[in-house]
């Protein structure tokens, strides 16, 4: 597509047109929900290419993998160019992006590992142990988010956490000694090494000329102060205040704030939205309009009123989950939806239990999000940790791993010799492995140095097969059958043939992902250490999608972000859920930000809001009445109609509904 300025004109509405034209000085682009945001976005980014901006001195920063991906789609779509300089990322991998570059420079080797979280929780027991904490000292989720606040610099030691202060020195310890970053790394180590190095900063501002940041309302203070240190002047950043949903992870919508006092900030506001129906927005614009701590705006829809917001009270949750499934059901027949049409959202994973039953009860099929990652199960993890090993020696979590799956004689007794030879040469479990290896076999053991030396030569001998020339996933392939995984399977679940072949689908299914990664024709280097840091950068959002076409989306509030349906149910809107208890308890009775979900629950809907809030709740066993949100009293009441269950159908209606579900299925 041609993107002259008459174009641009028809293509967007005048303010877009304005956000999309700006390209020099600093630009505050406040997108209400459903605004076209993706779309200023990707046009902007097409413009200033088409304006002679060098692609490789763009920099978009986003927070999903998914929207990276989304963006760079459309750019090359309306671009009809390749554009393999461009730089469209999650600021975790731009980290790494800066990392892989420069790492030595903090003293970390090259080829370094990223721990998500079961490796990071790994590590803090090893030191846990080492240090002599009991068990019960050992709240390792606690600790976790502890260490994660110190670092991003979210808490400071004092009183009540100092005790842990050994423990997180141990653990910064670890990760050099293995050579290994996690995942706040990825962003206090390129800031890190921007403010102790000029001179490499001052050749990332020279190269990004033109940066722009999407869900700016999310940034945390160091993904702000990265991009601070790196922005000159051009400087475009996106969001809502109003959807600033994730403050319980670093993000603080006051970076707004700070953009405006940092920069000399132009100000364009997107209000027009093109998601929902009037009654919608009035409902959320009813809503977040109680909200002081925020920017005046007022979406608008040129869609028509639509449909008024049905509010249900059923008597507890399970006529709220019969409920729910019967409406779907209701209205897929007589409006004639597919059931990908419907997103059913809640405040609290809990909630989902009751309406999975129902759903299954109904033989409505239906997808969940949480649960276990596909990279998270025990034999995904356990390839998976094999090529890290492979890449990185010296990373001890994953070795400790694999040292003896398949089963290869080097149980407890022999790591703890390991372990005690890595401590007295102060180096990684390898490392000891191969002072082991070298010394006489009387010293050793005959056994343990015979079992050592086969292992050491398998990942040796992997190592040099693996990172060389193409063909990754059949690779991968040949190093599952040479270690005869699949016999460890079956001997592990014995008893159940079923998961055997479960976790053999899963294994065939990650080679094909491997395989489409390596032969995508914009992947420009296939190698393993592109392709470990790309699935731990992983979210699920980047897992095939295909499988949930035609299923109802149950998701909590916080995970529908950025989605949109035709019809949306939010359930359980009281006092207790949302606005959350503990939220308010933490915030000293504050609840703008439970508000503002609120506000991003209502704007998930195009055509059909129905909200559900029910009479009594089981709470610890116990039956608790249950009192209505406060924030639906703050919908204006001209646009509420409350719902009472369907009424039985008249002959006459039952048999048309049946005529049409015989159309429908070609009957």
């Amino acid at each position: 597509m041609s993107l002259d300025l008459q174009t641009l004109k028809k293509e967007l509405n005048p303010e877009q047109f304005r956000a999309v034209t700006t390209t020099d000085g600093a630009i505050l682009i406040i997108a209400g929900a459903g605004s076209g945001k993706t779309r200023v976005i990707t046009f902007r980014i097409a413009h200033m290419l088409d304006k002679g901006i060098p692609q490789s001195q763009i920099l978009a920063l986003t927070f999903t993998n998914k929207a990276a991906k989304e963006m760079a789609e459309r750019i090359k779509s309306l671009t009809e160019k390749k554009l393999p300089m461009l730089t469209i990322s999650t600021f975790h991998a731009f980290g790494v992006r800066i990392l892989h570059q420069e790492i030595d420079k903090l003293g970390w080797r090259e080829n370094f590992s990223i721990y998500d979280e079961t490796d990071r929780t790994a590590l803090i027991k090893e030191c846990g142990r080492e240090l002599g904490y009991t068990a019960d000292a050992m709240d390792l989720y606690k600790i976790g988010t502890l260490f994660s606040d110190i670092k991003t610099g979210r808490k400071n030691w004092e009183g009540d956490n100092d005790m842990y202060r050994e423990l997180y020195e141990c653990y910064q310890e670890g990760l050099k000694l293995y050579n290994a970053v996690d995942f706040d790394d990825l962003i206090v180590l390129p800031i890190k090494l921007f403010k102790e190095n000029p001179e490499v900063l001052a050749k990332y501002r020279e190269r990004y000329k033109y940066i722009m940041v999407d869900e700016f309302q999310d940034t945390s203070h160091q993904q702000y102060e990265l991009m601070h240190l790196l922005a000159d002047k051009n400087v475009a950043v996106v969001g809502d205040d109003d959807q600033s949903i994730y403050s319980w992870r670093g993000a603080d919508y006051q970076n707004i704030v700070n953009f405006e006092k940092d920069f000399d900030v132009t100000e364009i506001r997107l209000e027009q939205n093109y998601r929902s129906t009037g009654t919608i927005l009035d409902a959320a614009n009813g809503v977040i309009s109680h909200n002081t701590n925020r920017k005046d705006k007022k979406l608008w829809s040129g869609k028509g009123d639509g449909k008024p917001i049905e509010i249900f009270m059923p008597e507890n949750e399970t006529a709220e989950a019969d409920f729910i499934a019967e409406t779907i059901q209701g209205i897929a027949m007589e409006e004639n939806r597919k059931y990908d049409d419907f997103g059913v959202l809640m405040r609290a994973n809990t909630q989902g239990r009751f309406i999975e039953e129902a759903f299954l009860e109904n033989n409505i099929p239906y997808v969940m999000s949480g649960g276990t990652s596909f990279f998270e199960r025990m034999e995904i993890k356990d390839i998976i940790s094999y090529l890290r090993v492979i890449s990185n020696h010296d990373d001890d979590i994953n070795l400790l791993r694999i040292i003896n799956v398949p089963r290869r004689g080097i149980g407890r007794a022999a790591i703890q010799k390991i372990n005690d030879e890595a401590e007295e040469l102060g180096c990684s479990l390898w490392t000891a492995i191969q002072s082991l290896v070298k010394k006489d076999e009387e010293e050793v053991g005959v056994k343990l140095h015979e079992d050592l030396e086969t292992f050491q030569t398998l990942i040796e001998e992997q190592r040099t097969k693996l990172l060389s020339g193409r063909g990754l996933a059949k690779k991968v392939r040949e190093m599952i059958e040479e270690i005869n995984y699949k016999a460890h399977l079956v001997s592990e679940f014995s008893k159940s043939e079923k998961a055997v072949r479960f976790k053999l689908k899963n294994i065939e299914y990650f080679l094909t992902m491997m395989e489409n990664w390596e032969n995508d024709p914009d992947n420009f280097n296939a190698g393993l250490f592109q392709y470990l840091n790309r699935i731990t950068l992983m979210s699920r959002d980047d897992m095939d999608e295909e499988g949930n076409r035609g299923k109802v989306n149950l998701m909590t509030i916080h995970a529908s972000k950025g989605l949109e349906f035709p019809v949306v149910f939010i359930a359980g809107v009281e006092e207790g859920l949302i606005p959350h208890a503990r939220s308010v308890e933490e915030n000293n009775g504050d609840v703008e930000e439970e508000r503002r979900l609120f506000y991003v629950a209502i704007t998930r809907a195009q055509e059909k809001l129905l909200i559900s809030s029910c009479q009594k709740r089981r709470k610890q066993g116990m039956l608790i009445d249950c009192e209505p949100s406060r924030f639906l009293d703050e919908i204006p009441e001209n646009l509420v109609e409350y719902h009472n269950p369907q009424a039985t159908l008249s002959n006459e209606q039952a048999s048309s509904m049946l005529s049409n579900i015989l159309k429908n299925l070609g009957k």
